[in-house]
């Protein structure tokens, strides 16, 4: 995550920006798969690089009640499991692939994302 795009990259919503884990080039007996073989697999791996601030909370009806009032409209959100550096078993197939600077990661959404495996000594 060093680089200068990726830290100016805004996650909305309940969004997740995930890179992609190579996936392995042989099977166990040691043959060779054929390029695009990993692409094709429903389920996929990748490290969380960043996530959006979580779920929207709608605001309390009483806001609206007096108009002369000046409320406060900060959203307030419900944060999501996912953290940076989680290693994320996902869907495939929810997931939209994007490229930045020639790296592949996958915008998903955090409902798609199946297991999470933290490391805590990342979090200490």
């Amino acid at each position: 995550m060093n680089s200068e795009k990726l830290k100016n990259l805004i996650v909305v919503g309940d969004r997740v920006l995930i890179k992609a884990r190579t996936g392995n080039t042989t099977t166990r007996g040691g043959l060779l798969l054929p390029p695009g073989y990993s692409e094709k697999e429903e389920v996929r791996y990748g490290y969380v690089i960043k996530t959006g601030p979580g779920y929207p909370i709608p605001l309390p009806p009483e806001n609206n009640d007096e108009p002369w009032k000046q409320g406060n409209e900060s959203s307030s959100y419900i944060p999501l499991q996912a953290k940076e550096g989680d290693l994320a078993v996902f869907l495939q197939k929810n997931a939209i692939e994007i490229t930045i600077e020639g790296e592949k990661y996958y915008v998903i959404s955090h409902p798609s994302i199946l297991i999470l495996e933290r490391d805590p000594e990342l979090f200490t």
